[in-house]
Order: structure tokens, then C-alpha cells, then sequence
């Protein structure tokens, strides 16, 4: 069983993971793709008139300021668009794919953050409108009894809160939290860089391997949205899935090339 988490960035190649993936399918081998939507929920929120807004954490880590306004946009732009791409695809490929939220059937259900702390102007501010969250849980019966009828799920947020509201969930944790929730052996975080970069934004300077030992190297050398995809890394691997690799959305084949070693692979 593999979990592959689809990034939402501009030039991801939607139509190359899922030529692999519906090969993968018809072999035999179960998936759960997940998927974010940040460059849909940028151009939608353009669209709109609501400017996107990113906050950074006092650790480094950035995430979409998603006040109820901002919030309704990324529902729109994940569920109703991202996925429903994706979805479409994958059937006209012969998969018979589901798409749904992480709110659906409580799929993800996690505890909304009552503050965020963020750095803004070199200073700590605490924000409290904000419906951002972490997963608690995963519904894995449902999603085992969705792979056993023949069905590929293919999952988005938002999450649901444990006070029934819509939470913003960072995709790459959610894919890994699945991941471990399924028993998954495989976990591949797929986006538009091929791997951990020792010297981004150089390519040629791609981290092929990472040890246990050399986690904290991985943190350190992690930029921008790097750093949520080596934590999820990180969160699986401490979870029992054996083996999690960021790999590559670009070329053909992605799904294929990682489950070959191609990307950063963290063991």
C-alpha cells in the first residue's frame, strides 16, 4: 500500500502522476492520493479580490493565513476544483477514483488552534481567528473499506475540527498521517523540486539519501515549503512507515521513478 501526496504548487504534471498511478492501480498495487491546492486557492482568491496572505511561524515554518473568508476560497479551490481535476483524471484512465474531503465522513479529524504564533515585522504577534489545525485522527476503516470495494480515494483538506468547524491542515502531515493510520509501507511526497536541496534553489545539488542520523542536517538544510514535506517525512518515518520519499511531479512516470529511488529518500 502507497500513499502519494500530490503538491498543489504550479508545475506539478497532474496528467504524468496519473498516467503512473492508473498503470500502478491496474497491477495491482493499492494507493491513497492525497493532494494540497495552493496555486488554485492563490489564482481563486485573485479572482475574488482576497489577496493571499501567508503568515511564518517563530520556527520558520509558513502556512496560509486562513481567516472564514480565506477559508471558504481554499474549500472551493481543493475539493471543487483540485480534486475533481484529479478525480477526472484518474477515471478517464480507467480508475474508478473518489474524491473527498478531509471533512468528509470525518476523514481527518484534529483540534482547531485556539492562537497561531507568527513573525510579522520582527516581531511575535498572536493571530485568533485563524482556522488552521493538526490531525488527531484518521477514519482508516473507511478508507480500507473504500480500497476494498475497488475505489482510490483521493483526499484533500480541509480537516474537520473535534467542534465540528472546517480547519486548514498542512497536506504533506495529513499524507503522512494516513499514511502510518493505513499501515503504508511507502510514503511519497511528490511537488515541483526534485528532492531536498542542499543548495537551493540548485538542482544539481539534490540530497539522494537521509539517515536517521542526518534528520537534523534535513531540517536545517530545508527552505520555504521544504520544511513542512521534511516533517512529514520526518512524522511518518517516527510513525512505522518504512520508507518516505520527496520526489519529483514534473517528469513522466513521477510515481514510478521515485518508488526507484529517484528524489530524497528517508529511511
Amino acid at each position: 500500500m502507497i500513499v502519494v501526496k500530490i503538491g498543489g504548487s504550479a508545475g506539478v504534471n497532474i496528467e504524468a502522476v496519473c498516467d503512473d498511478a492508473a498503470s500502478i492501480i491496474r497491477a495491482g498495487t493499492r494507493l491513497v492520493i492525497v493532494h494540497g491546492a495552493s496555486d488554485t486557492t492563490n489564482s481563486l482568491s485573485q479572482r475574488v479580490g482576497l489577496a493571499p496572505r501567508f503568515v511564518t511561524s517563530p520556527s520558520g515554518h509558513t502556512s496560509r493565513r486562513t481567516d472564514r473568508a480565506t477559508l471558504e476560497v481554499l474549500q472551493m479551490a481543493c475539493r471543487g476544483g483540485f480534486n475533481q481535476r484529479v478525480v477526472e483524471a484518474l477515471q478517464s484512465r480507467g480508475v474508478n477514483a473518489i474524491g473527498l474531503s478531509g471533512m468528509d465522513a470525518r476523514i481527518w479529524e484534529g483540534t482547531r488552534k485556539d492562537t497561531i504564533r507568527a513573525i510579522e515585522d520582527g516581531r511575535t504577534v498572536l493571530i485568533r481567528d485563524d482556522f488552521t489545525g493538526t490531525i488527531d485522527t484518521v477514519n482508516s476503516p473507511l478508507l480500507t473499506a473504500l480500497l476494498d470495494s475497488g475505489l482510490t480515494p483521493v483526499l484533500c483538506p480541509p480537516a474537520i475540527s473535534t467542534n465540528h468547524e472546517p480547519i486548514n491542515v498542512d497536506a504533506d502531515r495529513a499524507a503522512a498521517q494516513t499514511a502510518a493510520a493505513l499501515g503504508a509501507d511507502r510514503l511519497l511526497l511528490l511537488s515541483n523540486v526534485p528532492g531536498l536541496l542542499r543548495l537551493f534553489p540548485d538542482e544539481s545539488s539534490l540530497i539522494t539519501r537521509i539517515a536517521r542520523t542526518e534528520i537534523k542536517l534535513a531540517q536545517d538544510l530545508a527552505q520555504g515549503r521544504m520544511k513542512k514535506k521534511v516533517l512529514g517525512a520526518i512524522e511518518a518515518l517516527e510513525a512505522g512507515v518504512a520508507t518516505v520519499v520527496i520526489g519529483d511531479a514534473r517528469p513522466g512516470a513521477p510515481i514510478t521513478r521515485a518508488l526507484e529511488g529517484a528524489g530524497t529518500t528517508f529511511r
